[in-house]
């Protein structure tokens, strides 16, 4: 495993986290630290959503399948991660800004693209 990018991915992460709680109504983070903290929990979260509903659920799916379970994942992300608030309607418009910035900056969290 190599940790340095998976440290620089969960930092990538958590500065698009940043980023869509300044641009999105509805998302709103704290701090950096608590971006890091929602990188983590929101990495969790859609492995975990990934393994019950399979691949057609992950940020790949591309479809309304992965934009709800994107959305889904932003929003009990922001019930568990303290300094971190998403409203539903502020998860939905986050899931799709979120969806737009990864067509730009791809950012993989346990996933490897060789083997897909």
């Amino acid at each position: 495993m190599n940790w340095l990018g998976t440290i620089v991915r969960f930092v990538v992460s958590a500065l698009v986290l940043m980023f869509v709680g300044f641009l999105v109504p509805g998302v709103s983070i704290a701090s950096f630290w608590s971006a890091i903290v929602a990188a983590i929990v929101i990495a969790v979260l859609g492995w975990i959503a990934e393994a019950v509903m399979g691949r057609r659920a992950n940020r790949y799916g591309r479809g309304v399948v992965g934009f709800i379970a994107t959305a889904v994942v932003l929003w009990i992300a922001g019930l568990i991660v303290p300094g971190m608030r998403v409203t539903v309607l502020g998860a939905l418009i986050a899931s799709l800004v979120v969806g737009i910035i990864d067509l730009f900056i791809p950012v993989e969290l346990g996933l490897d693209r060789r083997k897909a």
